[in-house]
């Protein structure tokens, strides 16, 4: 497992409140979308980023996590696991303190660099099934 119930809740509850959400759009039926939806209903700033740049959930839409003009505290990734290591590693490069790869997303080398860079990460899990378990 990548992820022990600790890093988990520390990335939940104490890495910060501001999400970039990489592979969020407008699309009801993509698996970011509620997730997103559910990250916000547990206080989360989710920030969208899509190379479509669309405003979701209330939220500006940026294409890439560079050009977002202000800190991300955890990066979750909703990419085919063969992208994944790339925006792994502009998460480390753009200061992000946590990465979470979604379910199905596993790449074990970029979970081993991520790791070594000092950031908490958590992969093949969701965020949405983990944080209703925290309890207040």
């Amino acid at each position: 497992m990548y992820g022990d119930g600790e890093t988990v809740r520390r990335i939940l509850q104490d890495s910060g409140d501001t999400w970039a959400v990489v592979g969020l759009s407008n699309n009801t039926s993509r698996a970011a979308y509620g997730v997103a939806r559910v990250l916000q209903r547990y206080g989360k700033r989710v920030v969208p980023v899509h190379p479509k740049a669309e405003t979701v959930h209330g939220e500006q839409g940026y294409a890439s996590l560079a050009e977002i003009p202000f800190p991300v505290d955890v990066v979750d990734v909703f990419v085919n696991s063969r992208l994944a290591g790339a925006v792994a590693d502009e998460a480390v490069a753009g200061g992000a303190k946590a990465v979470w790869f979604q379910l199905g997303v596993v790449d074990e080398d970029a979970y081993a660099r991520t790791r070594a860079a000092g950031l908490d990460m958590v992969m093949d899990r969701c965020p949405a099934i983990e944080i209703p378990l925290l309890g207040d």
